[in-house]
């Protein structure tokens, strides 16, 4: 069974890479976020405890995520692998993990930090727009329609941003990365956990570096 943790701030490219080693590799990806709506909408004890936290604006405690995660990997007993998204972002958080894992023999095989050009990625993120109809998309610098104004894939006219992707908010989403994420990275160092990825790479070349760790080890 291979455990994986994917890091890198918002825009590194973690979601793509996510999917892409759950279709090539059979992994599992556990996305705390997801994780956390899943327990609401099914009304488990766990769920509940989280809706009436959530709901008086509090945040969820470390026990109710790590008791989510335990289940989740007690459910899928038999998976080929996971990758961990969102979560640990504190050392806290990665001690629990460990001994999660340890009660069920297990430990993580990688730490993947996907590695960025702050000023590069806000010139990525805040440039980017999608066609309103087929969602193709599109960059003001690197990826302009053929034809002004008229998508190269269905020929509408309308074209869409996300409110979030302009530059103060790609900063302030980075500051909080280095803030409350990456700290855990020296955590992780001390052990041998860590490599690393250029995540300014094209996104087959980033596949490509991620399965050589991943196939490294595998014959290691």
């Amino acid at each position: 069974m291979k455990l994986l943790i994917l890091l890198g701030p918002p825009g590194a490219g973690k979601g793509t890479q996510a999917q892409l080693l759950m279709t090539k590799h059979g992994l599992i990806q556990l996305s705390t976020g997801d994780m956390l709506r899943a327990a609401v909408k099914a009304g488990s004890d766990v769920g509940r405890q989280a809706d009436a936290i959530m709901k008086s604006g509090g945040l969820v405690s470390d026990e109710i995520v790590t008791k989510l995660i335990a289940d989740r990997l007690d459910d899928e007993a038999h998976a080929p692998g996971f990758i961990f998204d969102g979560y640990p972002r504190t050392q806290a958080q990665a001690e629990s993990l460990d001994a999660l894992l340890a009660e069920r023999g297990l430990k993580l095989d990688h730490v993947i930090e996907l590695e960025v050009d702050e000023d590069a990625l806000v010139d990525r993120i805040s440039g980017r727009f999608t066609c309103a109809k087929c969602n193709e998309g599109y960059h003001d610098r690197y990826k302009l329609p053929k034809v002004k104004g008229t998508c190269d894939v269905c020929g509408s006219h309308e074209f869409k941003r996300r409110p979030d992707d302009n530059a103060d908010t790609v900063r302030t989403r980075l500051a909080e990365y280095r803030a409350k994420t990456a700290p855990i990275l020296p955590y992780y160092d001390a052990k041998n956990l860590v490599a690393r990825v250029d995540g300014m790479a094209d996104i087959h070349a980033v596949t490509a570096a991620i399965d050589g760790i991943i196939s490294e080890s595998a014959t290691a």
